[in-house]
């Protein structure tokens, strides 16, 4: 191995790992900001309001990331509505396609996720809500949500972890991320096994902080599930 290779090039690898990281980072709060209410309305709305959301999960769940992004950066070039709009400075880029490929496709498996979550709440606490008085949307925001996002936390990791194995795809349409960095290495030295192992390294870098931080917050967040330890307190009798 030729280490002297990447050393000297590191600061490719290193716009691609920001690049890595805003992209997912954003796509990944967009997301689940669409997800919340989606999943909300895919539970509780009436037909015509679940069809629409059940067909969006199911292109995107169904469908290859790759196909999705191909379609949005180089399909939607083709109509000139679009063109002629306000929005094709945004959608002739390709970090703008990228992100918002990304956005929709984990957008799509956060609903799923927090559908599952939602459905799995325990009946006794709506009833427990619904005794105290509470409203649908009041206990939506106090009993069922945040009881969602603990149950699915676990499932929601692996969707963090997959889309940062997604973003990958992103050099794919000329940019630099990490794979991207990858790709310019070898293009240059000839190296594909150094640069694709720097590569490596990066993402199970990213990879490793992720758990790290998630199982920080499942720590926090299950406190209340672990058995309390019972502690003797020492009465002095002493007058």
């Amino acid at each position: 191995m030729e280490l002297s290779i990447i050393w000297e090039n590191i600061d490719i690898y290193i716009e691609g790992f920001k690049n890595t990281i805003i992209l997912v980072s954003i796509s990944l709060a967009l997301g689940f900001l669409l997800a919340v209410p989606l999943a909300v309305l895919r539970t509780y709305g009436n037909r015509f309001v679940q069809i629409p959301i059940r067909a969006f999960v199911y292109f995107f769940r169904g469908t290859p990331l790759l196909v999705q992004m191909f379609l949005i950066y180089y399909g939607f070039g083709q109509f000139e509505m679009l063109k002629e709009s306000f929005l094709w400075p945004f959608f002739k880029e390709a970090y703008f396609c990228a992100l918002f490929a990304f956005t929709l496709n984990t957008g799509a498996y956060t609903t799923e996720i927090l559908r599952g979550a939602i459905k799995a709440t325990s009946h006794g606490e709506i009833e427990a809500a619904l005794a105290a008085g509470m409203s649908r949307l009041l206990m939506l925001r106090r009993i069922i949500l945040p009881s969602a996002f603990r149950r699915a936390l676990p499932a929601y990791s692996n969707e963090i972890i997959f889309m940062l194995h997604g973003s990958s795809l992103a050099s794919v349409i000329t940019i630099i991320d990490i794979t991207g960095a990858a790709r310019i290495i070898n293009s240059r030295f000839y190296s594909p096994y150094e640069a694709f192992l720097t590569a490596a390294v990066f993402y199970m870098a990213i990879t490793f902080l992720i758990i790290f931080f998630v199982k920080r917050l499942e720590i926090r967040w299950y406190a209340h599930l672990e058995p309390q330890a019972i502690t003797e307190k020492t009465i002095d009798v002493r007058p």
